[in-house]
């Protein structure tokens, strides 16, 4: 009788054990914490978009909209100067989480690349010393031509294949203010730019360059983020149409460009 007490409380036990166990709520895996900080791919010799002041600081438009976003996303913002022909490698690597520079939105960087909605409409001009006798795209015929390497505003030629191959020679180099520099000493003939920094340089010397009426068309700037972080885009998204829309956008476009050119 003992033995047959023994057996059944030893089942009881058992079975209540089971029953607590099924009632426990299912343990669910830990979900990866939320980034708190974004770091910024960038030209640092592209002004006014993003370049290094008197005291070596970064400053520029884009630096300034960018730190207005990280600060309502509540992120701490990280700006990496980059080899900016090798943007892609940087972003698909992970060393930088987006590229924020006065960036072309192009079909063959949307392979590549995920875009916010275009912030900035930007056209390729064309500059010219001040006495040079061209006066149009047609005239840069047996004539050298500078861009910058890696930039939109080298695909804007090649995309006009009779302007292109007509040139004597097209010429790149790491950074615009160079090619101006070989503009200014007769070692290029024209140098195609992004107008925001373009202008931006030609103000500085309005009596040594000229910009063309014609230009190589026109584009959108956006920022470009991995194609698997959706997540960061939509933030990105979001708060680039909030600032549109309370004006803090032109406002800082107004302080760079002296005008809200804000798309």
């Amino acid at each position: 009788m003992k033995k047959l007490t023994a057996v059944l409380a030893l089942c009881a036990t058992s079975l209540l054990a089971a029953c607590n166990k099924s009632d426990e709520p299912a343990k669910t895996a830990a979900q990866p914490a939320a980034p708190t900080k974004v770091v910024v791919g960038l030209d640092d010799n592209f002004p006014p978009m993003g370049f290094r002041d008197e005291k070596n600081e970064l400053v520029g438009f884009d630096i300034d909209l960018a730190r207005e976003a990280a600060k309502r996303l509540g992120m701490q913002v990280e700006f990496k100067p980059i080899d900016w022909s090798a943007k892609e490698a940087e972003l698909s690597s992970k060393r930088v989480d987006a590229l924020w520079n006065g960036l072309t939105i192009t079909e063959e960087r949307k392979k590549n690349i995920a875009f916010t909605a275009p912030y900035m409409e930007n056209h390729q001009i064309i500059i010219v010393a001040a006495n040079s006798a061209i006066q149009a795209k047609t005239d840069l015929a047996n004539h050298v031509v500078g861009a910058q390497e890696g930039s939109s505003a080298v695909d804007a030629i090649k995309k006009e294949a009779n302007i292109a191959d007509a040139l004597k020679a097209l010429r790149t180099y790491g950074d615009n203010v160079t090619a101006l520099v070989d503009l200014s000493a007769g070692r290029l003939d024209a140098v195609v730019v992004d107008e925001v920094v373009g202008r931006y340089l030609v103000a500085k010397r309005p009596t040594e360059y000229r910009v063309l009426d014609d230009n190589f068309g026109v584009e959108s700037y956006g920022v470009g983020v991995r194609k698997d972080d959706a997540a960061l885009l939509q933030k990105l998204d979001g708060t680039l149409a909030d600032m549109k829309r309370d004006g803090t956008a032109g406002r800082i476009a107004s302080q760079w460009f002296g005008a809200d050119i804000i798309k």
